[in-house]
């Protein structure tokens, strides 16, 4: 048998595919696939301390849970419309980025997409590793340690191993988060924290931006996983069950934590040990650390599996590479392993203001990278890229599009004067009455301002044939 075919045979537990092309002979699935992935990538701990901020930062409980559930809702859009490229494309989220800042200059973007993910990672290491340190008695270094190299071996074994984990945790979370709520509210005067509430306009907005940042987050690799769906399937179809699934895990794990933080407040360490501190039993404590360590592996996973795919697309677009094999992806995946676990390590003792604050701050870079990135799939190319010309930086998407990268410049600093967060408030927000609707500035100007400067040499390529799809993808190359 020829060695591609060999590369490209379907089938096995690991992964062959990296940022190439996935042939339609390979592709396989329903959506209702993507509705269990997103479920179990949000239906767990760190979306509980997202949503317990909303109360902590001041909010009243009953109005956290309406900022929440309307942050997921935009936010969760925007990320649903990334997924439902996928199949269309067949490659990975960040890929596409080319045919809009040029195969050199989607490294920009790709930049703060790597950021991002091992800033999860390290995030989510700290708060499984809380969990795994209490269930092993190894105290919070040793958990942390372990859970980075589990979530590493699994985002190394690649696709089909990580949807196998997220429909095992699924279940387990939605057991762990069914008797956690059943317990609260047996135990806690619900009715009295919900008639407490007062509206205000500024937190409400603030709760809304921690949410829809949380699933602004996903964009920049949701479609890896719907890549593998087969081309013909409906682009609604996509949207919904990814919406669907990140929606309902998400809001389930935040408002219970806006909830939690209502009853019995909120602060800095082990935040884990306090949400599991409601069990009533030495017994159930012990499986509820068990699901909120394994309830974090599919979330640190994907991001360590996009953190790969990232980088293996910023560095193909300055030098041309193949299907990256199991023993390179270990590599790249170790590294970002390495470097979440020593961030992990070094933050644990702050992390919720930390995790706010990158939180926050993160949307200042992703909502413009969004916009530009729909509009010019949605509205400008009729969904078709020229997929070989992706590979290379003399074709029709150049090295770098300068319109792109100052369009994206200014998205960035367009958001500083309506920003608030520790880092930086900006002048616009005082006269809000405090408010932050930077994200909000950041995903319209961007898209206006985009679309108006590159219509013009926009056109629809047609999709082309599998074969012709294919061809930008070279030989293999040992790393």
């Amino acid at each position: 048998m020829p060695r591609d075919e060999k590369l490209q045979r379907p089938g096995g537990l690991v992964e062959r595919h990296s940022i190439d092309f996935i042939p339609e002979g390979e592709r396989h699935g329903r959506p209702a696939g993507l509705f269990g992935l997103w479920f179990a990538a949000n239906l767990q701990i760190s979306a509980v301390v997202t949503g317990s901020l909303a109360v902590v930062f001041g909010l009243d409980a009953l109005w956290s849970l309406v900022a929440l559930l309307a942050g997921n809702l935009l936010g969760g859009a925007v990320m649903a419309l990334h997924a439902a490229q996928g199949p269309r494309l067949g490659l990975p989220q960040m890929i596409s980025s080319r045919a809009q800042f040029g195969v050199r200059g989607a490294v920009v973007p790709l930049v703060c997409s790597v950021t991002m993910f091992i800033g999860f990672f390290a995030g989510g290491s700290v708060l499984a590793g809380q969990a795994v340190g209490h269930l092993a008695h190894t105290g919070e270094t040793a958990g942390i340690v372990v859970f980075a190299a589990a979530s590493a071996v699994t985002a190394a074994v690649g696709y089909r191993l990580i949807h196998r984990v997220a429909q095992a945790a699924a279940v387990v979370g939605a057991v762990a988060f069914l008797y956690l709520g059943v317990r609260m509210a047996d135990a806690a005067p619900l009715g009295r924290i919900l008639a407490a509430h007062h509206f205000s306009a500024p937190l409400f907005l603030l709760a809304m931006s921690l949410s829809a940042s949380w699933q602004l987050g996903f964009g920049p690799y949701v479609a890896d996983s719907s890549r593998y769906l087969p081309r013909t399937t409906a682009p609604r179809s996509v949207f919904w069950a990814t919406l669907g699934g990140s929606v309902l895990g998400a809001q389930w794990s935040m408002g219970f934590g806006a909830l939690a933080a209502a009853w019995q407040g909120g602060g800095e360490g082990d935040e884990v040990g306090r949400v599991v501190g409601m069990s009533g039993s030495a017994a159930v404590t012990l499986l509820l650390y068990f699901a909120v360590a394994f309830g974090k592996l599919t979330v640190n996973v994907l991001n360590t599996y996009g953190g790969f795919m990232s980088v293996v697309t910023g560095v193909g677009g300055f030098r041309r590479i193949g299907p990256v094999g199991p023993r390179a992806r270990a590599v790249c995946v170790g590294a970002i392993m390495l470097v979440g676990t020593a961030l992990a390590l070094l933050g644990r003792g702050h992390f919720l203001a930390s995790f706010s604050t990158f939180l926050l701050f993160l949307l200042i870079f992703f909502t413009p990278w969004s916009a530009i990135n729909l509009v010019d799939f949605y509205v400008l190319s009729g969904t078709g890229y020229d997929v070989e010309a992706l590979a290379d930086p003399r074709g029709r998407y150049g090295a770098w599009n300068v319109r792109a990268l100052t369009t994206y410049g200014f998205g960035v600093l367009i958001q500083l004067p309506f920003l608030s967060s520790e880092l930086y408030t900006g002048p616009f927000v005082a006269r809000l009455g405090g408010a932050d609707i930077s994200w909000i500035v950041g995903l319209v100007l961007p898209a206006l301002v985009y679309w108006l400067v590159a219509r013009r040499d926009q056109g629809t390529v047609p999709g082309g044939k599998d074969g012709a799809l294919e061809s930008f993808v070279p030989d293999p190359v040992e790393l």
